[in-house]
């Protein structure tokens, strides 16, 4: 299988579109000395993505019907919080989380 070069591009240039907007601005703050209760509540952003992120991905909304819970996300949620909780390393509890999702969508088919 080959790859064409206008695909190749369209990659690189989709690449390039993605990262632009999610680098620059962290270089640009870098530099600036920002107040320290802009700091503040920038520590929430955080936060605040990590839960809506959690709770999107733990619910179930159907077009029709009624919303349900997503058990293989609890049921992963459960040690990779533990594992956060206990060694509050991100890397350790992203690789939890990752292997932790894996064998459980292995088990459950």
């Amino acid at each position: 299988m080959s790859l064409q070069p206008s695909i190749l591009w369209i990659i690189l240039g989709g690449m390039l579109v993605t990262s632009i907007p999610r680098i620059l601005p962290f270089m640009i703050i870098r530099k600036l000395n920002l107040p320290e209760p802009v700091l503040k509540w920038l520590g929430y952003v955080p936060i605040c993505i990590l839960t809506a992120l959690i709770v999107e991905s733990t619910l179930k909304v159907p077009s029709h019907g009624i919303t349900s819970i997503n058990l293989t996300v609890i049921l992963a949620i459960i040690p990779t919080c533990m594992i956060a909780i206990w060694r509050k390393s991100l890397l350790l509890t992203v690789i939890v989380g990752i292997i932790t999702m894996a064998i459980i969508r292995f088990l459950l088919g």
